[in-house]
């Protein structure tokens, strides 16, 4: 079964959100990675991008396919984990943890209801 920390929002194309006040850290959700596969390649936004909610804003890439990042919020790039340049395969072995991908100052808290919690994201998942 997939972890899904309750304490996170969720889309429904597998990102999900880390709320802190007006900054948004955004990832990737354990069934996105377990789906995905071994991840192999990821590109990420320039520091100081906007943001649209529903919007690419990225892609990830595994040995199985290419995938698009979907930005939960809308906002600015405050910043990026360049980290997962050299070692995107942190998005497999953490991916609410240090295979976060950017964090964004949040331009609309209003936003944030249009975002699933755990158990509505658990449901979509088993569908």
């Amino acid at each position: 079964m997939a972890n899904i920390p309750k304490d996170l929002k969720y889309t429904r194309e597998h990102e999900w959100a880390r709320v802190s006040g007006k900054i948004v850290v955004v990832g990737i959700t354990d069934h996105a990675q377990t789906t995905l596969g071994d991840i192999v390649y990821v590109e990420l936004p320039k520091l100081g991008a906007q943001v649209t909610a529903g919007d690419s804003f990225g892609t990830v890439e595994s040995v199985k396919a290419v995938s698009e990042l979907f930005a939960p919020i809308s906002g600015k790039i405050v910043k990026v984990n360049s980290d997962l340049t050299e070692e995107p395969e942190t998005l497999n072995t953490d991916p609410y943890g240090d295979g976060w991908l950017v964090e964004v100052e949040l331009s609309d808290a209003g936003e944030l209801s249009n975002l699933l919690d755990a158990d509505a994201y658990e449901k979509l998942t088993k569908e």
